[in-house]
């Protein structure tokens, strides 16, 4: 199991977050974040949306420290990438 998490340079709502992504399957992606108690609302289509004060827990936990441009290349060539606006429309 691999998991990557970009640098908690994204800001937002007062603060700045990371990205966790998973090369090879949501369900990867769920039960790491589970394991580590991030809410499944912070789940934004392919990725989770991570507070700047978890980013050295997902790495703590085994997450792979990788460039904001390797996670958008990795889920690409995963196919799990999907664009904003599609995963939004699956959702409604």
């Amino acid at each position: 199991m691999t998991l990557y998490v970009d640098p908690p340079d994204w800001p937002g709502h007062g603060r700045m977050w990371s990205h966790l992504v998973s090369d090879v399957s949501y369900d990867e992606l769920h039960v790491f974040a589970e394991r580590l108690c991030l809410p499944r609302r912070a789940f934004d289509g392919d990725h989770y949306d991570v507070p700047a004060h978890r980013y050295a827990d997902m790495v703590a936990a085994g997450a792979v420290e990788v460039g904001s441009r390797e996670v958008v290349r990795l889920l690409r060539a995963s196919g799990l990438r999907r664009r904003k606006g599609l995963a939004q429309r699956r959702s409604s």
